[in-house]
C-alpha cells in the first residue's frame, strides 16, 4: 500500500490499541486487541480465531465484497481445511496466498497485524463480547475527535497537492521547456514551484531547507490546512493558465 498512513490510538480500559488510517480505512491493531487475552503472545490469540470456520467464511466474504483481487479457489482451500485439527493459518499465510486487504501484517518493531474495523470489532467480540463495546465505544469516539479529523483532513490535502503538482510539472514540460534554451530547463521546474512557495509561505524551498536542516521533507510538508488548500487552488489556476495560453 503506498497510500499515506495518518496513525492514532485508543485507550480501552487502559489498553493501549493503535489505530493507522490509509486512505479511507481504518485500520485496528490485532496484536493490541489480542493482548487483553494474552499479553505475553498476541500473536497466539490471533491465530487461534483465525483457525474457525465460520471466521475463514466471514474473512472471505468481506474480501469478495471489498477485494477485486481476492484469491477465490485459494480460499476455498483455506475454508474446507478450517476447523479440522491440521489446519495452520496466520494473518501472514491469509493475506500471501488470498491476497487479502482486510488485514495487513508486517514484522519488525515497527510491525504488528492490523484489520479493518469491520474484522477487528469481530476479533474483539470473540475475544470478549464486553471488550468489543469498549472498543466500539471508544473507536467511534477517536472518529469523532476534532484533532483526528484535522490530520485526515490535512492528509487529504497533501495528497490532493503532490497530485496537483505532478500535473503542474506536467503543464510546465508541455507549455514552458519548449520555449527555452538548453541552460533555462534545469532550473525551470524549481522556479516555477517557487514562485507558489514564495507567494504562499514568503520563502523559496531552499529558503525554508537553511532554516531547518534538521528535518526531513519540504515546506510543503509542514504547512496547515488551510495553506495546503490555497496552493492547491493556485496549482490548478497555474495550470489551467498555461492551457489558455496554449
Amino acid at each position: 500500500m503506498n497510500k499515506e498512513i495518518i496513525k492514532s490510538e485508543i485507550n480501552v480500559n487502559n489498553n493501549r490499541i493503535n489505530v493507522i488510517r490509509i486512505g479511507n480505512k481504518e485500520y485496528i491493531s490485532l496484536t493490541d486487541l489480542a493482548r487483553y487475552a494474552d499479553e505475553d503472545d498476541p500473536r497466539y490469540p490471533i491465530q487461534t480465531w483465525m483457525r474457525n470456520r465460520d471466521v475463514i467464511a466471514y474473512l472471505g466474504l468481506w474480501e469478495k465484497l471489498n477485494n477485486e483481487n481476492f484469491k477465490g479457489v485459494e480460499f476455498d482451500t483455506f475454508k474446507n481445511e478450517a476447523g479440522s485439527n491440521k489446519f495452520k493459518i496466520s494473518p501472514q499465510k491469509w493475506i500471501n496466498e488470498t491476497n487479502a486487504i482486510g488485514i495487513i501484517s508486517k514484522s519488525g518493531n515497527n510491525g504488528g497485524t492490523y484489520a479493518c474495523s469491520d474484522i477487528a470489532l469481530e476479533f474483539a467480540s470473540w475475544l470478549s463480547p464486553e471488550f468489543k463495546l469498549y472498543v466500539i465505544q471508544e473507536f467511534e469516539r477517536l472518529k469523532k475527535n476534532e484533532a483526528y479529523q484535522y490530520k485526515v483532513d490535512w492528509t487529504a490535502s497533501r495528497m490532493l497537492a503532490k497530485s496537483n503538482y505532478h500535473i503542474h510539472t506536467n503543464s510546465i514540460k508541455e507549455n514552458i521547456i519548449p520555449k527555452l534554451t538548453e541552460k533555462p530547463k534545469q532550473y525551470v521546474y524549481a522556479e516555477e514551484a517557487d514562485v507558489l512557495n514564495v507567494a504562499l509561505f514568503g520563502m523559496t524551498a531552499k529558503e525554508w531547507r537553511d532554516k531547518n536542516p534538521d528535518i526531513d521533507g519540504n515546506i510543503r510538508d509542514y504547512t496547515d490546512l488551510k495553506h495546503l488548500l490555497i496552493l492547491c487552488n493556485l496549482e490548478n489556476i497555474f495550470v489551467n493558465g498555461q492551457k489558455a495560453i496554449s
